[in-house]
């Protein structure tokens, strides 16, 4: 169905104001760099702001005889490196200096983390319906836990500056903080006994792209099309309408008729016959699984016209097609609707007299169905060709062909402002507190990636490389991997999962699988503070040297014995133990790439699997669902992540 959304114009007109300038002659500071606030520890942090061209600026600290100077360009800009002590409890001062004096009271030194991601990590700790969440909002006050949330801010232009103001941790600036965030900054402070300073950039039902700046989707073809919005959106209107349309229509452009279909011809619009399946219409999608199905579906049918009609102006008139539509008639392609919020507009299109021809002639129809149910809807009454007062019904069997599905598409250009706009939430968002000095990030998204879950292979890595670019930091990057729920029959869950664990090839990277702490019924699982903990605990391991546990058993690579495949854990030490009296969620296959349930027992710390009937294996995959809820641990507990033996697509 179609979706409301932003003019461009007024979007436009909400970037006014992005560049923060001082007053002339005033050193001015960005908001993330403020009384109260944490600078990371025992590093060479980035203090920046703004003067007047050609302003000496110096910046000096409580806690050295060090000072600092530089001078504005030409712009006014400014930037300095310091260097930091060891963390401690202790209230420090920082005065920037120019032709005015700033002086930073009670700044602490220690560890800095970034919250960042979409609605899971947003969640405030307020509204966790758990325990652990009330316990936590009743012993909040503490002093040397401090808290910045970024304002959820859109912007089509990089932003010099957000609002937000350091916080130290209470029950109320607590119950405010991103739930996730708060448990992984409290076990950090607990085990490090050191300030820690949380950075809480988050919108809810965001995707990866909104994320990342316009530089670095630059290497998605997929994506050109909005990136060439975002930077042609301040142009003048008829620049923008220009720029828009070209857009839309470059997306359709790329739906290749001749492979687009999977096996439909070149002229696959001008003839019937190529052992396609049939269906009557008008309906909405329903055999074969189409009502469940998302993409492109090709209907044709041929119709005899008299002889008077040759060479005639005739009209087409099809009824609603949810959502959008290609019309051909004997090859030649006479009308569409790709504007949104049209799936219940009766399609009339005119066919030119040059196209028809007395006898057989051919009505094509490429749909686009982009969610929710789809299909040639109306009454028979609306299905007619006409020339004058004589018609000619086109309701009853047509020919129908399912073709890619809709994640397989280009990914159609988010020619609006709103949260999903690629780089809107990078430039409101991120470019703001860059480069404010951080050990790391922790995210927590995925699940508005879904639908395009083989681009996000790609895009999350690259997302990640685009912010430790920009940062020019190669700090520590740890992520969530999504919960268990119900998508329906939806294949796409697990290979979001797999996508997310592609980017543990970049260094630095850590997951958390939450297979046993999600809720197949609720997309917002309330177990926020074993999420927290298990991010902390793989920081503790990863950055901080401690000797925990900080995985669950991972997949590392299958031995084909026979009837059976044998399969070999990371992260298995201590044995793997079920929660049951054998594990679950293992399917196997043979050659023939079709998967059947499959038995599993434990042997040390490996897993034997098979299945009657598979007497020559060759794959296995294990938790590949949408909401699975395994019963495989290892000895501390955490959960076995999804994996597959194979690479079949």
């Amino acid at each position: 169905m179609g979706r409301v959304r932003l003019s461009v114009v007024l979007a436009a007109g909400a970037v006014a104001g992005l560049i923060a300038t001082a007053a002339p002659g005033e050193v001015s500071l960005p908001a993330v760099i403020g009384d109260h606030m944490v600078l990371q520890q025992q590093s060479q942090v980035t203090i920046w702001g703004w003067a007047s061209p050609g302003e000496t600026v110096k910046v000096s600290a409580s806690w050295t005889d060090q000072t600092t100077t530089t001078r504005a360009d030409e712009r006014g800009n400014w930037r300095v490196r310091f260097e930091t002590p060891a963390g401690g409890p202790d209230p420090q001062t920082l005065n920037i200096a120019g032709d005015n004096l700033i002086t930073l009271s009670d700044v602490l030194i220690g560890e800095v983390w970034l919250c960042s991601g979409q609605s899971n990590m947003e969640w405030a700790l307020g509204g966790v319906d758990s325990d652990e969440a009330r316990a936590a909002i009743a012993a909040g006050d503490k002093p040397n836990i401090r808290l910045f949330n970024v304002p959820n801010t859109l912007s089509l232009h990089p932003r010099l500056d957000c609002a937000g103001q350091w916080a130290a941790s209470t029950p109320e600036t607590a119950a405010r903080f991103s739930g996730v965030g708060y448990f992984f900054g409290s076990a950090l402070h607990e085990a490090l006994h050191v300030p820690i300073g949380l950075v809480s950039a988050d919108w809810g039902g965001t995707r990866a792209e909104a994320w990342m700046s316009a530089d670095a989707l630059d290497q998605y073809p997929e994506l050109k099309d909005q990136v060439a919005f975002v930077r042609a959106a301040t142009q003048g209107p008829n620049e923008r309408a220009e720029i828009e349309r070209e857009a839309r229509q470059g997306w359709w452009d790329r739906l290749d008729r001749a492979s687009g279909g999977g096996g439909v011809a070149a002229d696959w619009s001008a003839k019937v016959g190529d052992n396609w399946k049939t269906t009557d219409l008008p309906a909405a999608l329903g055999p074969e699984g189409l009502d469940q199905f998302d993409g492109v579906v090709y209907f044709r049918r041929s119709i005899d016209l008299p002889e008077g009609w040759a060479g005639k102006d005739l009209q087409l008139s099809l009824g609603p097609i949810d959502d959008y539509d290609d019309v051909w008639f004997n090859g030649r392609h006479v009308g569409s609707t790709h504007d949104d919020g049209k799936w219940n507009v009766p399609r009339v299109y005119d066919v030119p007299g040059e196209a028809v021809k007395a006898g057989a002639n051919v009505i094509a129809v490429r749909m686009v169905d982009q969610s929710g149910p789809g299909g040639v809807f109306g009454s028979p009454e609306q299905m007619f060709a006409q020339m004058g007062d004589a018609k000619v019904l086109l309701a009853g069997p047509w020919e129908y062909h399912r073709g890619r599905a809709f994640d397989q598409l280009p990914p159609r250009a988010a020619l609006s402002v709103n949260p999903n706009t690629a780089t809107i939430l990078y430039n409101g968002m991120i470019r703001p507190i860059q480069p404010f000095t951080i050990r790391g990030a922790i995210w927590y998204q995925g699940e508005s990636n879904v639908s395009t879950a083989t681009l996000y292979r790609r895009v999350f890595p690259g997302m990640i490389q685009n912010w430790r670019d920009d940062w020019e930091s190669e700090f520590s990057f740890y992520f969530v991997q999504i919960a268990p729920f119900n998508y329906g029959d939806d294949v796409r869950p697990p290979l979001l999962r797999e996508a997310q664990e592609y980017a543990l090839k970049l260094p630095k990277t850590g997951m958390v699988v939450t297979a046993d702490v999600g809720n197949p019924a609720d997309i917002h699982p309330m177990r926020k503070y074993e999420v927290g903990q298990r991010l902390a605990a793989v920081a503790l391991a990863k950055d901080y040297g401690r000797d925990v546990a900080h995985a669950g058993p991972t997949y590392q690579s299958m031995k084909i014995e026979g009837s059976t495949i044998r399969i070999k854990f990371d992260h298995a030490d201590g044995g793997l133990v079920v929660r049951g009296d054998a594990p679950t969620h293992f399917v196997i296959a043979g050659a023939d790439q079709k998967f059947v349930p499959a038995q599993a027992r434990v042997e040390g710390n490996e897993i034997v699997v098979w299945a009657d009937g598979v007497n020559e294996p060759k794959a296995v995959r294990f938790a590949w669902s949408s909401a699975p809820e395994p019963n495989l641990f290892n000895a501390a507990g955490w959960p076995a992540g999804q994996f597959r033996t194979d690479d079949w697509e």
